[in-house]
């Protein structure tokens, strides 16, 4: 189909975002939730004792998957509600069924869960992700645990460390973040069919005040769904604190593919390291010769709308006043998917490059040459200490002659002694 010119398209759709992404958020595993649960609630109500047979629960699954998107947009057109135009649309299509669809629900009911069903699988492919750079960094820092180079604390030159080191350090704090986001995953439940501020009043009135079935309703939907429960108590959505949480792992990650990123590129500058190259990249229109990190600085420029993105959730939250209301809604429909599309961006461009990341070993070790003289320094202060030495006035030697050294090398042209 041509696409329309004329109209705003998201880049995380069009440039940066995977297809498995771009799915888990789309409008057909949006609806098709819908209708997985409102299946999963016309099986538990049937088991329970209500009036709903075989052949209309049959009825429902015949059409789980095919989507009547044109009926269900011309009835919101008319009657400007999302949930009830595709009630009306699939009750089209199962006549027989019609009259039980959404039966004691409210909005939220497949509204909340389905988001949280969105959360779960989104939150699985970004983990897959996380775990293949860690995979590919692992690699890298075992290849590479023996090279020595230059550390750097202020950006300075400091004492020496290993590029395998040095990569650990970018594995660990991956791994920090994909702890928490499966902390929240494992944390995770379905907020049920809680009504609308909680009580469970209509399923109250549909099984005449017997708790026990209304809580093995929910136990069945949670299990038809794939969750070991829902949350104990609600108004009439999952707390929003959830986005908030989920989101705040997301910036983690994004914010250590960052630091990961800035530190290639200004290795890529000091010529120790490169983002991956391709035979035919341009890397300027104007300077040929310009191979520029440019999948870094994509990172970074993601990792920062991900980190600003992350504190919408929490304003959101804080917002929700007594059961709800819907200051969430707009906000968090654009603010939870974009944060998962951008950060799946991002794990894009870190597995590609964290796969071919280039070492140009002979920089690395002139680099080091140039500064052992320094690097020798605590060495040398350490073992005039175990000599009888007085460590303060040997670290006030050392300083004034390394001054004067980096003096001579700076304004003289001259040679680290």
């Amino acid at each position: 189909m041509e696409r329309n010119h004329d109209a705003y398209i998201s880049p995380l759709s069009t440039r940066y975002a995977s297809a498995e992404m771009q799915h888990i958020f789309s409008e057909n595993f949006k609806f098709r939730t819908w209708r997985r649960l409102w299946i999963a609630l016309a099986k538990a109500e049937r088991q329970l004792g209500l009036e709903i047979t075989e052949e209309q629960i049959a009825e429902l699954e015949a059409h789980k998957d095919d989507i009547n998107y044109a009926v269900a947009e011309e009835r919101e057109r008319l009657v400007r509600h999302d949930v009830m135009s595709h009630v009306y649309a699939y009750g089209q299509q199962c006549p027989k069924a019609a009259g039980i669809i959404h039966l004691g629900a409210t909005s939220c009911y497949v509204g909340d869960n389905t988001d949280v069903v969105i959360l779960r699988e989104a939150s699985r492919l970004t983990l897959k992700k996380c775990a293949q750079v860690v995979k590919n960094l692992a690699a890298f820092a075992e290849a590479h645990r023996d090279q020595p180079c230059l550390g750097y604390t202020h950006l300075q030159p400091a004492q020496l460390t290993t590029v395998g080191k040095r990569a650990t350090l970018w594995i660990y704090e991956l791994t920090q973040d994909m702890e928490n986001l499966a902390y929240q995953l494992s944390n995770l439940k379905l907020l049920g069919s809680k009504g609308t501020t909680g009580t469970q009043a209509s399923f109250m009135e549909l099984f005449e005040g017997n708790e026990e079935k209304i809580k093995e309703m929910e136990r069945l939907i949670a299990g038809d769904m794939g969750f070991a429960g829902v949350v104990p108590v609600s108004g009439q959505t999952y707390s929003r604190k959830v986005d908030a949480y989920f989101l705040g792992a997301l910036s983690g990650i994004a914010q250590s593919a960052m630091k990961f990123a800035n530190d290639l590129r200004i290795l890529q500058s000091f010529e120790e390291m490169e983002e991956p190259f391709e035979k035919n990249q341009i890397g300027s229109s104007a300077m040929p010769y310009k191979r520029n990190p440019m999948r870094s600085e994509r990172i970074c420029a993601l990792a920062r709308y991900v980190i600003c993105d992350s504190l919408n959730p929490g304003l959101t939250a804080g917002t929700q006043w007594f059961e709800r209301t819907l200051d969430d809604s707009a906000n968090k429909r654009i603010s939870v998917a974009e944060a998962f599309l951008a950060v799946d961006a991002i794990l894009n461009i870190y597995m590609n490059v964290s796969s071919g990341l280039v070492v140009n070993d002979k920089v690395v070790e002139r680099r080091v040459m140039e500064k052992l003289p320094f690097m020798a320094t605590e060495n040398i202060m350490m073992e005039s200490v175990k000599r009888g030495g007085n460590r303060q006035e040997l670290h006030e030697a050392l300083r004034v002659h390394s001054h004067a050294a980096a003096a001579r090398v700076k304004l003289e042209g001259g040679q680290n002694d």
